[in-house]
């Protein structure tokens, strides 16, 4: 995950919470709420995003410290929960969803359910934190930051022009894209903890190895 320039930090973001797994996520809320909420939605959650994304990357060494937490310990806590995600994404468990009230979706359960895919993403955090407290210096989280937001900027995009496609989606398509996205991501997240276990010196166990 290591970086060292803007346009390697902003590839970084986007093949963790680029448009493809965004638009996963919105592609459920579109079969079930109305175009007026489901843009609601987007831009509440997307700025939300952004508040935290900036939070923790400007105060990742602070954080890191506060909490005694090393790198390689927050990349297997980040990829062992970006797994059990992603595990529930194959096997059509929707962690973190909230049954309709009586009146239907709301705004709230929209937002609750992009809470943990896109809002506080294991993945997404993970790598602000750790591309954040890889130097000491302003400057650079402050690349980190900006890169993180644009490509926020970039799903936000895609979801405002994509989303009547998507509320035109058979529901059975976005449950087999979810799937075999889910196997994908899975992958992902047990790389991360392979690399996290790398950096402690468990080489016979890493991908890199």
């Amino acid at each position: 995950m290591i970086t060292l320039t803007y346009s390697a930090a902003f590839i970084t973001f986007f093949s963790v919470i680029g448009p493809p797994k965004v638009l996963l996520a919105f592609a459920g809320l579109a079969q079930h709420h109305p175009r007026r909420d489901l843009r609601t939605i987007a831009l509440v959650s997307s700025a939300g995003a952004v508040i935290i994304g900036v939070a923790a990357g400007f105060s990742s060494p602070w954080l890191l410290e506060l909490f005694h937490i090393s790198t390689p310990a927050l990349a297997l806590a980040g990829g062992t929960i970006f797994f059990l995600y992603a595990v529930g994404l194959v096997l059509g468990l929707h962690i973190g969803t909230d049954d309709a009230g009586e009146d239907g979706p709301d705004l709230t359960s929209g937002l609750r359910e992009l809470l943990m895919p896109y809002v506080v993403s294991p993945l997404a955090m993970t790598a602000v934190l750790i591309e954040a407290a890889e130097r000491n210096d302003w400057g650079w989280r402050g690349t980190v930051v900006v890169a993180f937001i644009s490509v926020i900027a970039v799903d936000l995009a895609c979801i405002l022009l994509l989303g009547p496609l998507l509320q035109r989606a058979h529901t059975a398509i976005v449950e087999l894209v979810a799937r075999l996205v889910g196997l994908l991501l899975a992958a992902v997240g047990v790389d991360l903890v392979l690399d996290g276990l790398f950096d402690l010196g468990v080489t016979t166990l890493s991908a890199r190895s």
